[in-house]
């Protein structure tokens, strides 16, 4: 038996050790510029506008005249929510365009956007009832630049909730196909579930033509965080492609209520398995939310990955709460 158990060994050794995924090593890469805020090529933390609004839970993207498009949310005075509208031309420093969402239609938060092929825009996001409560997704088609920066709205859709009798919301857009328009089209949308009232749990929907929604719970996705011991929500995710990969970064809450246990990690579309990240700033923070994710051309044209975190002050160093945005050129 000893001679038998020699044998298997040496032959195990000699195989050649088991492959890795093609993703890997751009997982490793995307992975590393993530956590390197202190060496970014650009940061700034506590992230606002011109006009004064703390511009929480951003989602940058490219504007195609040139410069950078920014929707956010702030908390107006009275205590709710809203949507803001901002341009920038260094990623850094931002000019108030307007408010999109929450005066009239009762607050609103958790905002992403994205331009359809047609140089149209979609803008979702996490819509209560103007007395709070009633959390779902709700979604808006501005027909150009132009519009967009009048707040001129083309199509309306709000989606009702399927998944949760309590709340759905923290959208990401994945993408925007039009056969041939936005009332032929499909958007491809991420968000979270209150699972039982209880925990926020993935989800994924498909808003078709503009008129008609549909959802299913992504289980596998709640699993690989779960894997790492995650116990409380997990919620806010965002997606994009690099070195020909598809990857995301989701908000997980370790201990339930706690906002000081919110960590980051790295998601992998191809394999459906999540990386923790250990995120460094200048000040040595430790919880990081709602992040965003983003490859575009940074100022002076080279390509960049940007990102977005939110720290919520149970984490935060002095000086590093709020929104914290990032860009490393590679």
């Amino acid at each position: 038996m000893l001679k038998l158990v020699a044998g298997m060994a040496l032959v195990a050794a000699l195989l050649p050790a088991p492959a890795g995924a093609p993703s890997d090593p751009a997982r490793a890469q995307l992975r590393g510029l993530v956590e390197n805020v202190s060496a970014s090529t650009a940061h700034r933390y506590g992230v606002h506008d011109d006009a004064g609004h703390t511009m929480d839970t951003v989602k940058v993207i490219q504007d195609r005249t040139g410069g950078y498009l920014a929707v956010s949310h702030f908390m107006a005075a009275d205590g709710h929510f809203r949507v803001n509208l901002a341009t920038s031309s260094d990623l850094l420093n931002w000019h108030w365009v307007r408010e999109l969402a929450g005066s009239s239609t009762g607050p609103a938060s958790q905002p992403t956007i994205a331009q359809a092929p047609n140089e149209g825009f979609v803008l979702a996001w996490e819509q209560e009832k103007p007395g709070g409560g009633d959390n779902h997704l709700a979604f808006r088609y501005f027909a150009s630049r132009d519009d967009l920066l009048a707040g001129k709205v083309s199509r309306s859709y709000d989606a009702a909730r399927t998944l949760s009798s309590c709340a759905e919301g923290t959208p990401n857009i994945y993408s925007v196909t039009l056969s041939p328009d936005i009332d032929h089209s499909t958007v491809d949308i991420g968000g979270h579930y209150w699972s039982n009232c209880d925990r926020d749990r993935q989800q994924r929907g498909r808003l078709s033509n503009f008129s008609s929604w549909s959802t299913a719970a992504q289980p596998n996705v709640d699993n690989a965080l779960l894997y790492w011991g995650v116990g409380g929500n997990i919620g806010d995710r965002d997606q994009a492609m690099f070195s020909g990969y598809s990857f995301g970064l989701i908000e997980g809450q370790y201990t339930k209520g706690a906002f000081g246990s919110w960590r980051t990690f790295v998601y992998d579309y191809q394999t459906g398995n999540a990386d923790r990240t250990t995120i460094h700033t200048d000040g040595g923070s430790t919880a990081f939310a709602n992040p965003t994710l983003t490859v575009l051309t940074a100022p002076g044209g080279r390509r960049a990955l940007l990102v977005t975190l939110f720290i919520p002050s149970e984490g935060a160093a002095a000086g590093e709460s709020g929104e914290l945005l990032y860009y490393t050129t590679y």
